[in-house]
């Protein structure tokens, strides 16, 4: 049985209850929040058929299941008209997208587990890192699971860790680009790991912490192109490989990009206030979009689509 044919089983969002040795605890797993971002639920679809037994109980959630079927397969974040799943947990959950939300925070909060994992996949390429809205030594063994890199994030954007982060430790975890085998790979074994353990905080490996990025967008109403140069008709012009700058420090002199005549303003550069941070982070020198000093980028996208409608990319100046 293929994940495409699993996912025609299912149907519509659907949560799965796997009994464990230990049957007085449970664990959580979230998958498929993004319909184009597979690697989770192909963990999970394996995970199943493989037949293993977790160490406690295992609540599990495929979300966005309309979205992953619409063909071809994994192409559409959400279903045309629905909004973003991952930016609908929160109140007052109008509509069917919220309700799906709704309905997935009601399970958890019945179930009470001690952990939290939501699977995602990077629009670009990436090395797979986890993301927190709460930091502290839960999140970092929950993380080291999967990779050696933690974000913790001020940002609110209506997600399912911001609804969770004070009722149990939970973590996102990127696993890479979502078209890489090596992503499906990482969500797998990360999987086997949170399900096998016996306990959570017993687990040791080193991992770097990373505090409150910056997230940048394109304003509204503005055009985004990728090309080896500046493009016409372009307010924001990037490298058409700038995944390939996910998770590397770039320094002030390397070049980001190409922007128009409006400058900096195309920008916007939010930090977890609001405020537009954009001239602190980058400049322009004749026409070259610049950092003022060394940062590292994170979650670059090369999908125009995505640029447009979430964000450009993260950005975390080195100190």
């Amino acid at each position: 049985e293929t994940v495409e044919r699993f996912l025609e089983q299912l149907a519509q969002p659907t949560v799965i209850w796997v009994p464990g040795k230990d049957t007085s605890r449970t664990r959580a797993y979230s998958t498929l929040l993004h319909g184009n971002e597979s690697s989770g639920v192909r963990a999970l679809h394996r995970w199943i058929r493989e037949g293993h037994i977790p160490e406690v109980n295992l609540l599990c959630f495929v979300g966005a299941v309309q979205a992953a079927r619409v063909a071809p397969y994994f192409s559409n974040r959400c279903v045309a008209g629905w909004r973003d799943l991952n930016r609908c947990f929160y109140p007052p959950f109008l509509g069917p997208d919220a309700a799906v939300a709704d309905a997935w925070l009601q399970e958890l909060r019945r179930a009470k587990p001690e952990a939290l994992i939501d699977v995602h996949n990077t629009s670009g390429r990436s090395p797979a890192y986890g993301v927190a809205t709460v930091g502290g030594c839960q999140q970092e063994s929950l993380t080291g699971l999967f990779s050696d890199h933690l974000i913790v994030t001020d940002l609110r954007l209506g997600t399912l860790m911001e609804a969770t982060e004070k009722e149990w430790p939970t973590v996102t975890i990127e696993c890479g680009g979502a078209n890489n085998h090596l992503s499906h790979e990482v969500a797998y074994q990360g999987l086997t790991r949170y399900a096998s353990a016996p306990a959570l905080d017993r687990l040791s490996r080193g991992i770097t912490v990373a505090h409150h990025p910056l997230r940048v967008e394109i304003r509204a109403g503005l055009r985004i192109a990728y090309g080896t140069e500046a493009m016409a008709g372009a307010d924001l012009t990037l490298p058409l490989e700038v995944d390939l700058y996910n998770f590397g420090v770039m320094s002030s002199d390397d070049h980001l990009g190409w922007v128009g005549e409006r400058g900096l303003n195309v920008l916007l550069t939010k930090d977890a206030l609001g405020r537009d941070r954009s001239s602190e982070i980058f400049r322009v020198h004749d026409g070259d979009l610049r950092l003022v000093k060394p940062s590292r980028i994170m979650m670059a996208t090369t999908r125009p689509e995505i640029a447009q409608s979430d964000c450009l990319f993260y950005v975390l100046p080195v100190e």
